[in-house]
């Protein structure tokens, strides 16, 4: 019997930390901090403070295994917590600072965090949940220049030890390093444990050429929290390459991102839709004032991105790559870009791909199932729900029995997510399992009306849920954000829509809203949409959609 000769060398995020100090010691590491002043570090900085971190977690008793909670915004010190703490052992557990306190200290609890790293400017928020979450020591980031007294340990003092004896933690490729929890809109939140060997597969995976793509001659400003699927993994690619990070701090707004953009340049940014819808505005409303760096990238996902927003990004000299995934896929699991065998494609067509959620991951098994059980096929019209199987794919939740609901006998994620796949490979999401709208017995997809009213000149955001109806079993109901001197009736969009739906599937009802309540993580809340109107619609007689 033959043996593979290759050393047996266990996967390690270390190595990415190694590499990126070691090799790249000049590369930038730029921080907003909550004056807006900004502060620039090497990463020769962050190889010496991540390791005086882990070197200083370990002297304070931290154990293998155990959790330490970062409440942080996206500056430098998050990024040391992203290895300090697994260098020592720990896994790092990053909290969703936008999530009501009661339940950011009843996720703290459930999973056993024993230290808790925090912004100066974040401990208001922390003294919301701390008698739900018994922290053994809190250690405060000076992140907008307060003064840390005690019981709190200050992160500076506290990170400045000796590590000229550190050694690494040892550990198995399958130990843990970093746990995010679900934004939980459907339930109680769960937690997904990630791996050294899962983390390093899904960054070796996600920047290939057509996926993130990213080198050394990049610079990269992630907008997407460092709390939301560790910042879809960027970070860990980015230490891995050498490139430069640029942290926005707590700055998100649109006219602060722009600021940062003209004064770094950066090369590739990403976040949630709903980000660059709002900056879009600006782009729009004052070309003499505000810019795109040239050939910018954009990696947008989290949601479904309009096809009308890619076409717009682009007027402005930005390419949107759009992608889908989860925080239990670690979390990439599909990007749009254009096959070899498309490039004949005309500007119409190109534009549709790049509005799918693309083609799948390497190191990844995806397959449709629909209702009756049975694997659909990939002919782009057969509709199913996509379930995923892979090294960075969870396999269950953390202290949670197995879940039916989530993951099949056979061992596959089910996403919850509804989709077509055709013979070229791409996916496209028509909806959530629970966001589809049944009516007569017949399917309408949310996510295609949302992304052909955002299409309208005078709609900035909309989102269609499913309202009951006595006769038809459910009916859509679209709520709507007009731009700021957008002017649009409800008959109006419902003409735009007859372009692409027949009559019966066009809504009954349209609500003109100031703003659509979002989730957490950026998406459009439709569970708070559906409880608003749902009372309303159950008093109101049938609708007879014309057929």
């Amino acid at each position: 019997m033959i043996r593979s000769t290759m050393q047996r060398v266990p996967l390690s995020i270390n190595q990415l930390l190694e590499r990126g100090g070691r090799l790249y010691p000049d590369s930038q590491i730029v921080s907003r901090l909550p004056d807006k002043s900004l502060v620039r570090h090497r990463f020769a900085d962050l190889y010496r403070r991540a390791r005086g971190l882990a070197a200083a977690l370990a002297g304070a008793g931290l154990r293998k295994g155990d959790r330490v909670a970062t409440l942080c915004w996206n500056h430098h010190a998050h990024l040391e917590c992203y290895f300090g703490i697994p260098a020592a052992g720990g896994v790092m557990h990053t909290l969703n600072l936008r999530l009501a306190s009661d339940e950011i200290g009843w996720i703290a609890s459930h999973a056993a965090d024993r230290f808790l790293i925090v912004d100066d400017i974040l401990l208001p928020l922390y003294e919301q949940f701390r008698d739900k979450a018994k922290f053994e020591k809190v250690i405060v980031v000076p992140f907008g220049g307060a003064k840390v007294v005690s019981p709190f340990l200050g992160y500076e003092d506290f990170i400045a030890v000796d590590t000229s004896k550190f050694q690494y933690a040892e550990h198995d490729e399958n130990d843990p390093v970093a746990m995010c929890y679900t934004s939980g809109t459907t339930g109680r939140p769960k937690g997904v444990v990630y791996s050294h060997r899962s983390t390093v597969i899904h960054t070796l995976m996600a920047n290939q050429p057509d996926h993130w793509g990213l080198s050394a001659s990049d610079s990269v400003l992630p907008a997407t929290p460092m709390f939301h699927a560790n910042c879809w993994g960027v970070p860990y690619a980015c230490v891995m390459m050498g490139i430069k990070l640029i942290f926005p701090g707590p700055h998100l707004h649109p006219e602060d991102l722009l600021d940062l953009f003209a004064a770094e340049r950066p090369t590739y940014a990403l976040g949630v839709p709903t980000i660059w819808m709002s900056m879009l505005q600006l782009l729009d409303a004052r070309p003499d004032r505000y810019r795109l760096p040239p050939n910018m990238r954009m990696l947008v996902g989290g949601a479904p991105v309009p096809e009308a927003m890619i076409r717009a990004y682009q007027r402005h000299g930005a390419q949107i790559c759009h992608g889908w995934g989860m925080t239990e896929m670690s979390p990439l699991g599909t990007i749009s870009f254009i096959k070899p065998e498309l490039q004949h494609l005309g500007e119409e067509e190109r534009f549709g791909r790049y509005a799918m959620a693309g083609v799948p991951a390497p190191i990844m098994d995806i397959r449709l199932v629909g209702e009756d059980g049975g694997e659909c096929p990939w002919d782009g019209k057969s509709v199913g729900e996509v379930q995923v199987r892979g090294p960075f794919i969870a396999g269950g939740y953390h202290e949670v029995p197995n879940d039916p609901d989530r993951f099949s006998a056979d061992g596959w994620l089910r996403t919850g997510d509804v989709a077509t796949m055709d013979a070229h490979g791409y996916l496209r999401i028509t909806d959530r399992t629970k966001d589809l709208i049944k009516s007569g017995g017949e399917w309408i997809s949310s996510v295609d009306m949302e992304n052909h009213l955002m299409a309208h000149p005078a709609v900035q955001e909309a989102a269609v849920i499913a309202v009951p109806d006595p006769k038809w079993t459910e009916r859509p109901l679209a709520c709507v954000v007009l731009k700021k001197d957008g002017k649009a009736t409800a008959d109006e969009l419902r003409a735009h829509l007859s372009q692409k739906f027949v009559k019966w599937q066009l809504p009954d009802r349209f609500e003109f809203l100031d703003s659509i309540p979002r989730t957490s993580t950026g998406k459009f809340w439709k569970v708070k949409l559906r409880e608003r109107y749902r009372a309303a619609q159950e008093k109101r007689p049938a609708a007879s959609p014309r057929r």
